[in-house]
């Protein structure tokens, strides 16, 4: 006899493929009138690849614009189009167990905002507002033209909406428009509010990147470091609730969303930024900071001058300014060896946080620098505990340890 098995949805297949953050979460979409709402299958599915299941739900005047059946298709969850017998708002938003985690509004227009902030209940997504806003956290992305956002009537009602606890992203401001942050970004914000928070109130500081000394003109001399593990150190710090800022030199990373960057090139900008420390509680330096440079030579050195000496000069060590501006803060250096065992690898990391009054050191061998995955470890006087897995992995395991030594 033939079996009959339930088959398995497309967005189930995406579930958790890029971190599982959010297994076990449930993120109500409300999606409202705005072009914006194009960008919502993208959104719901970003959501997903982050382990929560999304339940969509959609005004008239969003369904002009996106068919319930993309938001279907997205989530594997039917589109809430009307509130049923079901009483779909009360089961997914009202007290009790199995409720959602998040009601989530993007896009959010003008005229929802508005109806939110005045009570008015007319629509799926202001019917679960109304539900959602006296126990569960909300949060929205406004999206609409510039002169609707900087009405003075919604920036009031915006203003009642936070003062109720609803999180209101800022829309970005370009061609005439307040568009909706984009879905990676709404994403990082998600993460931001539904995950541990064991840095909630701390201000970090990532220093990251390869830094690059002028040879002449045109020349440069640097160092193959990426930049991607600064640039997991910093995403994962804002997401566990961190104040973060991102000091960033050179190498292959991408803007970080919602993370202000400060850019550097030489060793010699870096230190002129180091007085800004003092406003950290922490200080997580990942970069790969020159230890030499060359006597700068101006103009360009011809290409057919034949063998050329450089002369190099040794470089200030930056962790020893920074401490002279940021005593208190907790520091984590960083440590690479080429050709040592792991031995010699964690006595020298040791005799280095030593000098720079580090809390802990991240060490590791050259070899595995450049990779996806990494292989690190984290020393102090008394241990050397060995961390190991993807960049974010391994961030978080820093963080994790971090996060300790600031509750000590």
């Amino acid at each position: 006899m033939r079996r009959l098995t339930r088959s398995v949805h497309p967005a189930d297949r995406l579930r958790g493929a890029t971190s599982r953050l959010l297994e076990g979460k449930t993120v109500v979409l409300g999606v409202t009138g705005s072009i914006a709402a194009v960008r919502t299958v993208e959104l719901a599915r970003e959501l997903i690849r982050h382990g929560a299941r999304v339940v969509p739900v959609m005004t008239k005047d969003a369904q002009k614009i996106l068919h319930p059946y993309a938001l279907e298709f997205a989530t594997g969850v039917r589109p809430v189009t009307e509130i049923t017998g079901q009483v779909e708002h009360v089961t997914l938003l009202g007290r009790g167990e199995g409720k959602a985690d998040l009601l989530l509004i993007a896009p959010a227009t003008g005229n929802t905002i508005s109806k939110m902030a005045y009570g008015i209940d007319d629509s799926p997504v202001t019917t679960f507002f109304a539900t959602a806003a006296a126990a569960n956290p909300v949060m929205l992305a406004p999206a609409m033209h510039d002169t609707m956002y900087d009405n003075p009537v919604l920036v009031r009602n915006l203003e009642t909406l936070r003062s109720m606890g609803v999180d209101v992203l800022a829309s970005v401001i370009e061609e005439s428009k307040a568009k909706m942050l984009e879905p990676e970004a709404i994403v990082e914000h998600v993460l931001r509010r539904l995950g541990p928070r064991t840095l909630a109130g701390k201000r970090v500081l990532v220093v990251n990147g390869a830094t690059q000394e002028a040879v002449d003109d045109m020349r440069v001399l640097s160092n193959r470091s990426t930049g991607r593990m600064g640039a997991a150190l910093a995403r994962e710090a804002f997401r566990l609730g961190a104040d973060v800022e991102h000091w960033y030199a050179h190498g292959d990373v991408r803007e970080l969303p919602r993370v202000p960057t400060q850019r550097f090139s030489s060793v010699e900008d870096l230190l002129a930024l180091a007085p800004r420390a003092h406003a950290f509680d922490a200080v997580l330096v990942p970069a790969a900071l020159s230890d030499f440079a060359p006597d700068r030579t101006s103009g360009k050195i011809p290409s057919d001058a034949g063998p050329t000496t450089l002369k190099l000069h040794p470089l200030p060590k930056f962790v020893r300014e920074l401490r002279k501006h940021a005593p208190d803060a907790a520091l984590v250096s960083f440590k690479a060896e080429a050709g040592a065992t792991e031995a010699q690898l964690v006595e020298k990391a040791r005799r280095s946080g030593e000098l720079a009054g580090s809390r802990f050191i991240v060490a590791n061998l050259i070899a595995n620098a450049g990779s996806e995955t990494a292989r690190v470890l984290l020393v102090d006087r008394a241990s050397a505990a060995p961390l190991e897995g993807t960049k974010d992995e391994v961030a978080r395991g820093i963080l994790a340890r971090l996060a300790e030594e600031l509750r000590a």
